[in-house]
């Protein structure tokens, strides 16, 4: 992939599809037992959970994207969490042919991820998903085994890489 692909907001190279890469970031958000936040998607009928997660704005950094979606979905504000980690680059996934060109406007078939490891240092009632535009209809704090069992198929790979790489800050379970 070109270098000016990986810019933050740069739409990035296509895929095979030929629709863009969507620059996105996600949050792997821990609690001291070293549990992960996950919430339960809003958005659909299949008991689907993930962790926070989202566009990149044009022009914005991805570590403040992840900041600013983590407060977005979650009521969670950078005063209350801890940057520990990130990947080191971009993760890549292709949506399934039945969401592609359903979501994100058609404008997008794969998405290229930065993960960012934050440390919760707050309590759980300051944890808000009622926000102004809901992703969640619930959430909880998982394991990460739990959470890979938990997760829709397509995204199975890129939670694998990114909570390998975190795992020194993981639950055992």
């Amino acid at each position: 992939m070109p270098a000016d692909a990986d810019a933050p907001g740069s739409p990035g190279a296509s895929g095979r599809s030929g629709l863009a890469y969507r620059p996105c970031v996600g949050v792997t958000l821990v609690n001291d037992a070293g549990l992960i936040f996950a919430g339960q998607r809003i958005d659909t009928p299949a008991r689907a959970w993930q962790m926070p997660q989202g566009g990149v704005d044009t022009g914005e950094a991805p570590r403040e994207a992840a900041l600013r979606e983590l407060e977005e979905e979650t009521g969670v504000g950078r005063d209350l969490v801890e940057v520990l980690d990130a990947t080191p680059g971009w993760l890549h996934y292709e949506l399934p042919d039945e969401l592609a060109g359903r979501i994100w406007g058609g404008d997008y078939r794969r998405q290229k991820q930065r993960w960012f490891l934050m440390r919760f240092h707050g309590a759980d009632h300051q944890i808000d998903i009622a926000t102004k535009h809901p992703e969640f209809a619930q959430w909880r704090w998982i394991d990460a085994d739990a959470l890979l069992a938990a997760i829709v198929p397509f995204k199975r790979d890129i939670y694998e890489q990114v909570l390998r790489r975190f795992r020194p800050w993981l639950a055992r379970p």
